[in-house]
């Protein structure tokens, strides 16, 4: 089951120093994440790697930062996994559904500029907004294959920390474009909701915060806030070593779009990896 890309990185890649401060992360990152059923088919596997993403700052910032990437990802043939892009968690497949449940963390922000090495996203823009904390989340997934070409999954965010933060829930449509013993090309398609704290929370402004900032106040209520298009390529150099490529660009829409924090709807990322399984 391919995670859908979420707007937090469902789950979103660790640097090697965030590794010593929190819990494996989330994914609902844009990333390629081998199917479950497949890993299982193959036994325990090890999978070790590295590289760089691309993303902003935060959510409508105009601006990008650049982080480095950790990829460890340790599956087992029983369904377990422990995950620096999955969190820890279990999943598997009956016929064409395929389920899984993860502990995960979704990042804080910051309302300041925040370096390389960090986790939380952040800006000097929001000067005043104060912090976000990040929160330990249970994800949910399920998927289902419609047909060789096209599959549905459904995937949530429940904070169990911090839970003011809010739930979310990210609905996509996932196409194998094209897929060779050595490469595979992805489309993804996802749709975002966030419940009215979540989107308070990222895209609101109350009366301090306004007071603070010099931003307008801004009531965000529950609704859809993000619409993705990610495209994932995946090479396989020899028959451990792979290479992964991906870009997306998220266009954010209704009160997120609308809020006064948002300089820009529309945002492009990007990802490089260098992974080696065993």
């Amino acid at each position: 089951m391919r995670n859908i890309a979420l707007r937090h990185q469902f789950p979103p890649l660790l640097p090697p120093r965030s590794l010593k401060k929190i819990v494996p992360g989330v994914v609902l990152a844009f990333l390629t994440t081998p199917t479950l059923a497949a890993e299982q088919n193959q036994g325990n596997v090890l999978t070790l790697g590295g590289g760089v993403d691309i993303a902003r700052r935060y959510s409508g910032s105009d601006k990008s930062r650049a982080t480095t990437a950790l990829v460890l990802d340790y599956s087992m043939a029983n369904g377990v996994f422990i995950s620096t892009t999955r969190g820890i968690g279990y999943g598997n497949s009956v016929g064409k559904l395929d389920y899984n449940a993860a502990l995960s963390y979704r990042a804080g922000r910051k309302d300041r500029d925040v370096n390389s090495d960090s986790i939380s996203s952040g800006s000097d823009d929001l000067r005043g907004m104060g912090d976000v904390k990040g929160s330990a989340i249970i994800v949910p997934g399920l998927g289902y294959k419609v047909t060789d070409w096209l599959s549905v999954q459904l995937q949530a965010e429940v904070p169990v920390s911090e839970r003011n933060n809010g739930e979310a829930l990210h609905f996509g449509i996932i196409s194998p474009l094209y897929t060779s013993p050595k490469n595979s090309l992805t489309l993804a398609l996802t749709t975002s909701w966030g419940s009215s704290k979540y989107m308070q929370t990222y895209y609101g402004v109350n009366a301090a915060q306004s007071a603070a900032s010099g931003f307008s106040r801004h009531d965000a209520g529950s609704g859809i806030y993000a619409y993705s298009l990610n495209v994932d390529w995946t090479h396989k150099l020899t028959p451990d070593w792979s290479v992964a490529v991906a870009t997306g660009v998220t266009q954010l829409t209704g009160d997120a779009g609308n809020s006064p924090i948002v300089q820009r709807k529309t945002s492009p990322t990007g990802s490089l990896k260098v992974t080696y399984s065993f």
